[in-house]
């Protein structure tokens, strides 16, 4: 969110608008990711759930943790309570396809909390997974709680997504901020 640029884009009241009307409220921006797929940068991705999020300061709460720090910023793994309360938009800077590396999800798995590696293993064992193809310029509205993956891509065409996350508000319990640029 430090990027100006993105910084204006995960504004945009169109974006907004989509957040708010998941969150129910008034959407906080506070974590942008360009993941850039191609030829030359393809990797892939196992199944999870994206649990850990950025906070002002460390403490010592039950369902937080384990801790960790990127770029100065300590990093928790958090409680569906609080998960639940995020939402990112994935904006699609070109189309995705099944050739390029797309994004796979079990659906709605989100409502299920979080999860160990064996119990996703078995939800996508028991409920398979749809793979999310769209066009340039597509968004897509995802819970960091849905398992989800992405396979290598087979062909050298990018993919490219910024993926925008939102809460509805900074503070997710008392003493527990986000850290927002």
């Amino acid at each position: 969110m430090g990027v100006p640029e993105v910084a204006r884009l995960a504004c945009d009241t169109r974006l907004l608008g989509l957040a708010r009307r998941e969150l129910g409220t008034e959407p906080i921006a506070f974590r942008a990711t360009l993941f850039e797929k191609s030829g030359k940068a393809n990797w892939l991705v196992v199944w999870h759930q994206d649990t850990a999020l950025p906070l002002r300061e460390r403490f010592d709460a039950p369902g937080w943790g384990p801790w960790s720090e990127k770029a100065g910023v300590p990093y928790a793994h958090a409680p569906a309570s609080a998960l639940s309360r995020i939402v990112a938009l994935r904006v699609h800077l070109d189309a995705s396809t099944t050739d390029n590396g797309p994004l796979r999800v079990v659906p709605r798995s989100h409502v299920l909390g979080v999860l160990t590696d064996e119990e996703i293993g078995r939800v996508l064992k028991e409920h398979g997974f749809v793979e999310c193809l769209l066009p340039k310029g597509g968004i897509l509205t995802m819970s960091p709680l849905i398992i989800h993956s992405s396979s290598k891509a087979r062909i050298d065409a990018p993919r490219r997504v910024l993926h925008l996350e939102y809460a509805d508000s900074r503070s997710l319990g008392q003493g527990i901020e986000l850290a927002t640029a």
